[in-house]
């Protein structure tokens, strides 16, 4: 599906990979819905959409409102017009601590905004999407959902269950109009930890020894990615290396990680 001229929803849209997705996707022609909790940081990226003459429309939402994802849809359809894609980008890493020392309620919270949030929004514009001529929803996992990392098992799991979730989505909606494409990112140059409230240890995303990849590269990829109806991808060679690493070897791949995070949970 080519995105110009195509209204598409970017969740966390105010900073790191969800900013840069809506200015790329604005750069080729799309109509953004986009949509966060935090409202300067979505001012910031209407404005900066808007100097690339780009048509945005922000939403001040938590993706774990039932009530307000369930308005949603129709909001976007009054101020832009009926979804053709969503994009399934918020979310937040957990506290960098083990399981037997992460309380349920933080646990839960990961939870809830990982993997509820996306379905309660994909419960919501799917049967939108699904009578467009042609549409797609794009779920971004994490490279932590097939490679464990100590301190974010919680985390890993949210995105193991975006993971599959996506895939059997892919499956039900064959033969129809909608494409789906799972996305695993390795380590971002973003301000997750910042936007999560959490405080990690110095050194904690550098999980191999290759540099993070760019927002903006990482925004390119995907949007290439809806525009050629992929069903996975990774991003940044260090995704790349450990998803064929741990499908070859887990147990190694497991234990090549916890050599390089087990002296931070130690601090």
């Amino acid at each position: 599906m080519k995105v110009s001229g195509k209204v598409i929803v970017v969740t966390g849209a105010g900073s790191g990979m969800g900013r840069e997705l809506t200015l790329e996707l604005v750069r080729r022609g799309a109509k953004v819905a986009a949509v966060d909790m935090r409202s300067e940081s979505l001012a910031e990226t209407k404005k900066l959409a808007e100097d690339l003459g780009g048509k945005v429309s922000t939403y001040l939402l938590d993706v774990t409102d039932a009530s307000a994802v369930a308005a949603l849809p129709a909001k976007v359809e009054t101020d832009l017009g009926i979804a053709d894609a969503l994009v399934n980008n918020a979310g937040i890493i957990q506290k960098f601590v083990k399981v037997n020392e992460l309380s349920m309620e933080d646990a839960m919270h990961v939870m809830k905004v990982n993997f509820d949030g996306p379905l309660m929004l994909i419960k919501a514009f799917l049967p939108v999407l699904m009578k467009r001529p042609e549409a797609h929803l794009l779920n971004v996992s994490s490279m932590g959902a097939y490679a464990p990392v100590p301190g974010q098992s919680v985390y890993g799991a949210s995105k193991a269950a975006i993971k599959l979730l996506t895939e059997g989505l892919r499956s039900e909606l064959m033969g129809t109009s909608v494409g789906v494409t799972i996305v695993f990112p390795g380590a971002i140059a973003t301000n997750i930890a910042q936007n999560s409230g959490m405080v990690i240890p110095a050194g904690a995303a550098d999980m191999s020894k290759t540099k993070t990849t760019a927002a903006d590269v990482a925004a390119r990829e995907m949007v290439d990615a809806i525009e050629n109806n992929k069903p996975r991808i990774t991003i940044g060679p260090d995704a790349k290396f450990m998803d064929r690493f741990s499908r070859l070897n887990p147990v190694a791949a497991a234990n090549l990680i916890y050599k390089q995070m087990a002296n931070l949970l130690a601090k």
